[in-house]
C-alpha cells in the first residue's frame, strides 16, 4: 500500500511523504470536518472498533468552527424571531 502512495506522488507531483496512516487521517478529518458526516459512519468506513479512536485524530480547523458558529447563531436568532412573533401575537 506504501508502495503505491509513493508512486502516487511521484505522478502527482506530491512533495509530502505519503504513507497509509496519514491518507487515512486526512480522509477522516475531510470527510468528517470539513463534510459534516457523523463520527460513527467515519468510524465504521474506516473499519475502527472503536470510535474513540476516530475521535483521537480528528482535528477541529478554524474553518469548522467558524461554520459551526455561523449555524448555531443563525439558529438562535430563528428562535428569537420566533419567540418575537409569538409576543406579538399575545
Amino acid at each position: 500500500m506504501n508502495a503505491c502512495l509513493k508512486e502516487m506522488t511521484v505522478h502527482c507531483e506530491i512533495k509530502k511523504e505519503l504513507h497509509f496512516h496519514i491518507v487515512r487521517h486526512t480522509f477522516s478529518n475531510t470527510i468528517r470536518l470539513t463534510n459534516g458526516a457523523p463520527i460513527e459512519s467515519v468510524s465504521k468506513i474506516l473499519i475502527r472498533k472503536n470510535v474513540r479512536t476516530t475521535q483521537h485524530y480528528a482535528k477541529v480547523s478554524d474553518k469548522k468552527i467558524g461554520e459551526d458558529m455561523k449555524l448555531l447563531r443563525d439558529k438562535l436568532n430563528l428562535i428569537a424571531a420566533k419567540q418575537k412573533q409569538q409576543q406579538t401575537i399575545i
